[in-house]
């Protein structure tokens, strides 16, 4: 941000000289030059973790509608425009995936338990390795065509299924108001 025209080694000695103050006033300083992400992680877990702390992964499913455009921020998205649309059952159409009617059809439809399935076991393995890896936060985005039906009542039956797994996940639902 402090560049305007200078250099970029004259914009970071700025941003050093503002930011001396601050270093100053600090009870931990780490010197992240030759470390990497996994090596910063690290240290900064050292340094201010609590020694018995829980360091899981936060994860989130998010339902979208795709006619609205994908979610940038996910890491996995699933497409669920395979399954039979709710919008096309008359008295389901003003409903959403969150009233039992909607729940009720999209769950019974053997598709849709298929999928729970397979997803479900590709989680099973992805979630250990991910955090292996490091990684803190796993956001799964499912969409149907508008978002109200079938991704919302997806994204609450795969939330159940991880916290069977013993992994929590918090259940968001982007477009299910359009």
């Amino acid at each position: 941000p402090l560049i305007a025209g200078e250099s970029l080694e004259d914009a970071i000695e700025a941003e050093r000289e503002l930011l001396e103050p601050v270093r100053a006033e600090a009870d931990v300083v780490i010197d992240s030059t030759e470390l990497n992400v996994h090596q910063l992680r690290d240290r900064i877990r050292a340094a201010f973790a609590q020694p018995d702390a829980d360091v899981g992964m936060q994860v989130v499913i998010r339902s979208f509608g795709y006619k609205h455009g994908l979610p940038l921020d996910a890491d996995l998205v699933f497409d669920l425009r395979f399954l039979p649309n709710p919008h096309w059952v008359d008295e389901l159409r003003p409903l959403t995936g969150n009233d039992a009617p909607v729940r009720d059809y999209v769950l019974e439809q053997a598709e849709a338990g298929r999928f729970l399935d397979k997803v479900t076991d590709l989680l099973e393995y992805l979630i250990p390795a991910y955090q292996k890896e490091g990684k803190a936060h796993l956001s799964i985005a499912v969409g149907c065509t508008g978002g109200r039906h079938r991704s919302v009542v997806i994204a609450h039956a795969l939330a159940e299924r991880l916290e069977e797994l013993g992994t929590s996940a918090i259940v968001t639902h982007r477009d299910v108001e359009r």
